[in-house]
């Protein structure tokens, strides 16, 4: 007897019994109760997933196992786009099946992979459900995209909003909350660390009813525009049909925008003081501690190891002296503890920079390469600058989108899911937009490419020669300041070998090179 087994992929959202579990699995039970001297092992069942790939196909993977271990000798499948929607995992499954001595009869498109010409035909078969696939993805993502232009929904719920039927609907609860932290952010002025911990203590409950709030739970929620009644759709996209990874939207594909589209919960004015408030504590930070100051990270202590960190502390006569300690050498009562490193001294943060140019006044360095490098990438941001979004490259990118959404209304049109006069307005609509993209294209490829500018030439010159100061050339410069007992001080930096030695004594300098 040869044990013969049967794998079918069923969708749960289609009713027909002709589809479902139950008739397949009784349907491939009398086929092989008919055949001499087979018998059935198992019938093998994915539902409601997607041929496309296989990675979620449980009952797919464990057949391969079995299979594997010699468990039966054939498999049983309706047609290849049952068994997969994918070329190559088509032919390489199949291949390995082989292998392992079992092979795979389509019985729609009589096929048995065990035939000397299978793999041809089984290519073509399976080419044509990967191109039915394609077609599929392409409409249904043209479908979503003009229901999102007529404002449905897609997504799910979220604090303050219950989303429903592609609707959305205010949830009281949970728009007391989200005004909560509106308010706190941009009237009270406090910080995103401070209103989840508010939160948190109030035993305020978030969408998923935890009261595990976060700094970056709380910035999520002021960024959302949702709240201010706009919407904004197709923030992440499926590049790839055949994998379904989802990626976050970068301009990649046009986003769906739709102003004024629901109930807000916050005002307007609220919502843009908020924004305004978020880019300026931005800027304040730098984009965090570690890019705010030249030496931030840079310099170290060499007793210890540590990281030395910056106190700016207020003179008697008003002006502001910024120092850099040891961490681990700071008192108690600056809230730091101590481990008794014995480094005992401080860094002026103008002496600091004062080594460093004079270790770069030291560096044997061709000044005219580095002149013209850094001339050359100046021109490349310039001329992008001037040219803002409309880039030959992006452009291409958009008149190949379009050609691509043209072609989607013809399948949609074909397939019968849109109107001829649906199909002619959006073959407008497209065809106008691709002459608009083709004379800025055109514009784009005659902006000059070079700029002559004594002035940006001359500033490079100075930052070189050190005669400006540039707090972006010296932090890319430098590798680190370490700090010895006695005034020590030893510079590195990146990429050359050499260390310079300055001794720094009651706020001058005496330096030597090794």
């Amino acid at each position: 007897m040869i044990k013969v087994a049967s794998y079918c992929r069923v969708s749960t959202d289609r009713e027909d019994q002709a589809n479902s579990f139950e008739s397949q699995q009784r349907y491939f039970k009398e086929y092989i109760s008919r055949q001499k001297g087979w018998e059935l092992y198992a019938v093998y069942a994915d539902e409601g997933v997607t041929g496309t790939s296989t990675k979620k196909r449980d009952a797919f993977h464990r057949m391969m196992h079995d299979a594997s271990s010699g468990c039966f000798r054939l498999i049983l499948t309706k047609e290849v786009s049952r068994f997969s929607r994918n070329i190559l995992d088509a032919i390489a499954y199949t291949r390995e099946l082989r292998g392992y001595g079992v092979g795979v009869l389509f019985m729609n498109d009589s096929i048995n992979t065990l035939d000397p010409d299978a793999e041809l035909r089984l290519s073509i078969m399976a080419s044509i459900a990967q191109e039915e696939s394609r077609r599929t993805s392409s409409r249904v993502k043209w479908g979503q995209t003009r229901r999102m232009e007529q404002g449905v929904v897609f997504g799910r719920s979220l604090l303050g909003y219950d989303v429903k039927d592609g609707g959305m609907t205010v949830n009281p609860e949970g728009a007391e909350i989200v005004k909560q932290i509106f308010y706190k952010y941009g009237i009270e002025k406090k910080g995103t660390t401070t209103i989840a911990r508010e939160l948190q203590e109030a035993g305020c409950k978030t969408r998923q009813g935890a009261a595990e709030w976060s700094n970056s739970h709380i910035v999520k929620i002021l960024k959302n525009e949702k709240y201010v009644g706009d919407l904004v759709q197709k923030k992440t996209y499926t590049p790839d049909y055949l994998s379904h990874v989802k990626k976050y939207n970068h301009g990649e594909e046009e986003k769906v925008i739709v102003r004024n589209h629901h109930e807000p919960i916050i005002s307007r004015e609220l919502w843009e003081l908020v924004q305004s408030e978020l880019k300026k504590r931005n800027r304040r930070s730098g984009g965090g501690h570690g890019n705010r100051y030249l030496f931030s990270g840079k310099i170290r202590c060499g007793e210890c190891g540590a990281s030395f960190v910056s106190r700016t502390k207020k003179r008697k006569d008003g002006t502001a002296c910024k120092r850099w300690g040891c961490y681990t050498a700071v008192s108690k009562g600056s809230g730091h503890r101590s481990n008794g490193c014995g480094i005992g001294w401080t860094l002026r943060d103008d002496m600091a920079l004062d080594v460093l140019k004079q270790a770069m006044e030291m560096l044997q360095m061709d000044r005219e390469k580095l002149t013209a490098q850094m001339l050359q990438a100046i021109q490349g941001a310039i001329s992008q600058g001037r040219r803002g979004a409309d880039t030959p490259e992006i452009l291409a990118r958009e008149l190949d989108r379009l050609a691509e959404k043209k072609d989607a209304v013809l399948d949609a049109f074909f397939s019968g899911s849109i109107s001829k006069s649906d199909m002619k307005r959006m073959n407008e609509r497209y065809d106008h937009e691709l002459n608009a993209l083709q004379i800025r294209l055109q514009a784009a490829k005659r902006l000059p490419e070079t700029i002559e500018n004594q002035e940006v030439q001359k500033q490079i010159l100075d930052i070189v020669n050190g005669l400006t100061e540039s707090n972006a050339f010296c932090k890319n410069l430098l590798n680190t300041l370490t700090v010895y007992q006695g005034g020590r001080v030893e510079v590195r930096l990146n990429n050359l070998p050499q260390v310079w030695v300055f001794l720094v004594e009651n706020d001058r300098e005496k330096y030597g090179s090794v």
